[in-house]
């Protein structure tokens, strides 16, 4: 408890954080949401657009707006939309559980073969697959998403039309829940393979050069001596402290995940946050944008804290409980302390 207490605290001042500091970075960019809904009508008078304004509170000072707008916040309501015209929590909680599904996704398929490429790598680095490895990664870190995602939608559109390129369901009813979730990963695997195409090339340049270290150690050379096979040495003994900076790079590129997800989700269509966040840009809506914003960063929290348990799964020793003091036996009654040793 007096662990969790301090942490509890500084998530509640980063939030605290997150939430002004976007406030003011969104307000300080030109135009608000007034002038996107008066450019659509097509112009609106001086008395219509001050009505406006103070119909969406812009018309008050800045500092008193973000005043209102933390209160609003602490009591759980995130205002409403201008563009999509609906509560902006329902909107989040209706676009959420997409960009879950697709980061997750994306980061499952990214960690899995990643890590398996540097593993058949870092066995034989001079071999024919090392080489291979070196040349995906280097391409992976050389392509946007975007432009992987745009070739894959040429590919699977006209070449070759096996996945679906747009949407996260068909459009006509597909059945059951069996039918449904199938049709689901049909339509994932472009926007999970796009997303996922960069980190492969990380996580498996990562997990070469971890497993390199570890696979040199005295304790593998020991394994390896007693006769244990080496899917045994390798999987069994070496991949767990391999393993560790695997995760802790996981950790760190969780937030660049999201912001990827949303040029993957603007190419596909994918009606995540990334896209919702995408058009809010576009239409000014500053309560959309700051509650997608504030979201994100409970995510990414959410994923470090996770990162932290994984780490004590794999190595208990790191954060770890209370080291026992080293005790000293008292001697026994009229015996004396043994001195140094003489050479």
């Amino acid at each position: 408890m007096r662990k969790l207490a301090p942490r509890l605290i500084s998530a509640i001042g980063l939030l605290l954080a997150v939430l002004v500091l976007n406030f003011l970075l969104i307000h300080a960019a030109p135009g608000d949401p007034v002038q996107v809904i008066v450019g659509d009508m097509g112009g609106a008078s001086p008395q219509l657009i001050a009505q406006m304004k103070a119909q969406y509170g812009l018309d008050k000072p800045l500092p008193v707006q973000l005043g209102l707008y933390l209160w609003q916040v602490l009591h759980g309501n995130f205002g409403y939309s201008v563009y999509f015209n609906m509560p902006v929590l329902d909107l989040i909680l209706q676009r959420l559980p997409a960009t879950i599904v697709l980061v997750l996704s994306s980061l499952i398929l990214a960690v899995v073969i990643g890590t398996l490429l540097g593993i058949f790598s870092a066995r034989r680095p001079r071999g024919i697959l090392s080489h291979l490895v070196t040349l995906v990664s280097l391409f992976g870190f050389s392509a946007p998403v975007f432009w992987t995602g745009i070739m894959l939608t040429i590919l699977f559109a006209s070449v070759i039309p096996i996945f679906p390129v747009s949407g996260m369901f068909s459009v006509r009813d597909t059945g059951g829940f069996f039918a449904q979730t199938l049709d689901l990963l049909r339509h994932l695997v472009l926007p999970s393979v796009t997303l996922a195409s960069i980190y492969i090339a990380t996580y498996s340049r990562l997990a070469r050069a971890a497993m390199l270290d570890v696979l040199g150690a005295d304790y593998i050379r020991t394994a390896r001596a007693k006769g244990l096979s080496e899917r045994r040495v390798v999987f069994g003994h070496a991949l767990r402290n391999g393993l560790i900076p695997i995760v802790t790079m996981v950790g760190l590129q969780f937030g660049q995940l999201l912001a990827g997800a949303v040029l993957v989700e603007t190419v596909f269509n994918w009606p995540g946050l990334g896209r919702l966040a995408f058009d809010s840009i576009l239409r000014r809506d500053y309560s959309t944008l700051l509650a997608i914003l504030f979201f994100s960063a409970i995510l990414v929290m959410v994923a470090n804290a996770l990162t932290d348990l994984a780490y004590r799964w794999i190595d208990p020793r790191i954060g770890g409980g209370r080291t026992r003091k080293a005790t000293k036996t008292p001697a026994a009654p009229g015996s004396k302390s043994p001195g140094p040793a003489k050479g």
